[in-house]
């Protein structure tokens, strides 16, 4: 089997990867493969930002993975999307601009990761953006990933915005600012009417680069291990199992929950569970694949028929998104350049909570089953999520075929506080929806939500529609007790020349949306990286 031989080996074309790749190609004399198991960004739908609509009902670009079954959502499989295309799931996602909590980075560092602290991580940020408002002591100018306000929004987020202040919550116009707390429009990775991924920010401008070779199609399903170390991946690609080398590291994007089963196919995690799958321990490392979680969310409908402005299923929608469609094609303005989450807010659940630990995201269309369903008609819906849950589940191996999808359990709702927070949040959310600005457009509740009344109805409702708002993290946790995978420079305790570097490293998820994050970890990796190898040289 022939192989070739590069500097560095990322593996996994999403956020992380797509950061690392531009980071660490800048390097003329520097080397670099990036492997991404989909296919190229190419779909109209990806980079249309309403056409995350789409997206979700089709599938496209798309791993849609599944947990197994949630005893704390009444036995029920949550859904997982996951994006495989270049970009990963800043191709697919919701776009939103949110990095968490000041707070957040600083628990990082006290866990004893030095250099995670607010104030380390918040140059990464500044770099990575381009924000339109401009630059100040929270945002940056000039980097690759451009931010923006939405051009086009839809009147009614406006409303909810109101609606938020009218409840008592102060509006909030920068929630990457001086404090997060309060309900506003959120800001959106978008440039001139499109979807700015990762890969549009960082991959694309210089795919040119003769350094950079990038691998689509490409499916990892080993890492080359020799004396514990890392040298090298195995591939599927075009049909063929291939080899490439890496003379220096194997940098590890493939996210939370491939990342770890990725390390398992290669020997390299919980003992046991990899003799019972029949792999061949080549470093025990228990941690791997623990530590999962993620942001469970609820969602109320609210139907409000009138409200024909809304992404909706009837004759005025379909009308209102042809024009839609023309106007997008050859403007890139109008109604299609939303994306559909337009506005939320950051609130506590009660006052004695010392930061939010609940997030809002208001949606301008009734949202069921995660988009995947149609529903007729229009109306209005609203996410909440706990910030900060406490449950922890696992990635474990389904059996050694790479092809077999991972066992993800995130065991959500598995600790009592989380279903007492998502009560709370539940009334507060319908506290905000029941507002006089937005009453008197005539919604009513969707019937589904709307008989839960009691606490213990509230908790029944939660049980049987709760799922994920799309940010697992930590099953690779980055620290350094028995159960850290990887120390503070994102390197695999007790193994060279491999790293991890995507949402897995996070030791407790961030308050807020993780892309950001997600592009923060990987700009602060290619330094590190890069200081790595000038130390050696």
């Amino acid at each position: 089997m022939t192989s070739h031989t590069f500097d560095y080996l990322i593996v996994g074309g999403g956020s992380a990867g797509c950061v690392l790749a531009a980071r660490l190609s800048e390097d003329p004399s520097i080397n670099v493969a990036l492997l991404e198991a989909g296919g190229p960004d190419d779909s109209v739908f990806i980079h249309c930002p309403a056409g995350l609509a789409v997206l979700a009902q089709t599938g496209q670009a798309n791993w849609k993975l599944n947990t197994v079954p949630q005893p704390g959502l009444n036995g029920r499989k949550g859904y997982q999307p996951r994006g495989k295309t270049l970009g990963g799931s800043s191709s697919i996602n919701a776009m939103i601009y949110i990095r968490g909590q000041r707070e957040d980075y600083d628990h990082w560092a006290a866990l004893g990761n030095a250099g995670w602290s607010y104030n380390d991580v918040l140059p990464y940020f500044i770099k990575a953006e381009d924000n339109a408002r401009g630059a100040d002591a929270y945002h940056g100018q000039g980097g690759p990933l451009h931010v923006m306000n939405l051009t086009s929004p839809t009147p009614l987020s406006s409303v909810f915005v109101e609606a938020g202040r009218q409840a008592g919550f102060a509006v909030n116009s920068d929630f990457n600012g001086i404090g997060q707390e309060g309900v506003g429009m959120y800001q959106v990775t978008h440039k001139n009417g499109e979807r700015f991924s990762a890969a549009k920010g960082y991959l694309k401008p210089n795919m040119g680069r003769p350094n950079l070779h990038v691998y689509t199609g490409a499916l990892t399903t080993q890492i080359l291990m020799e004396h514990k170390r890392a040298v090298g991946v195995e591939f599927v690609h075009q049909g063929q199992t291939k080899q490439l080398r890496a003379s220096r590291e194997v940098l590890l994007c493939a996210g939370a929950f491939q990342s770890p089963q990725l390390l398992m196919l290669s020997g390299i995690g919980p003992k046991q569970h990899l003799m019972d799958k029949g792999i061949a321990v080549v470093h025990e490392l228990s941690g791997v694949g623990e530590n999962l979680h993620d942001h469970i969310d609820v969602v109320q409908v609210v139907n409000a028929p009138k409200l024909t402005e809304t992404f909706g299923v009837s004759l005025a929608g379909t009308w209102a998104a042809i024009k839609g469609i023309f106007e997008w094609r050859k403007k890139r303005t109008g109604m299609l350049t939303s994306n559909i989450a337009e506005a939320g807010g950051f609130v506590k659940s009660q006052p004695v909570e010392k930061r939010p630990d609940i997030q809002f995201h208001f949606v301008v269309g009734k949202l069921v089953n995660h988009g995947r369903t149609p529903v007729l008609g229009h109306g209005y819906s609203c996410h909440v999520c706990l910030l900060r849950p406490l449950s922890r589940g696992s990635v474990k191996l389904a059996s050694k075929d790479p092809f077999d999808t991972p066992l993800i359990d995130l065991n959500f709702l598995g600790e009592r506080d989380d279903m007492d927070r998502m009560i709370r949040a539940f009334k507060i959310m319908r506290n905000v929806l029941q507002q006089p600005v937005l009453a008197r457009l005539g919604g009513k509740e969707a019937p589904r939500s709307a008989s839960a009344n009691s606490d213990i109805e509230i908790e029944q409702f939660i049980r049987n529609y709760a799922d994920t708002v799309y940010h697992p993290v930590g099953s690779c946790r980055m620290g350094n007790g028995p159960m850290d995978v990887v120390d503070a420079q994102l390197r695999v305790h007790g193994l060279q020349g491999l790293r991890v570097v995507d949402a897995s490293i996070m030791p407790e998820v961030v308050s807020g949306n993780t892309n950001a994050p997600v592009i923060m970890i990987a700009e602060k990796a290619a330094d590190m990286i890069k200081a790595a190898q000038q130390a050696v040289s």
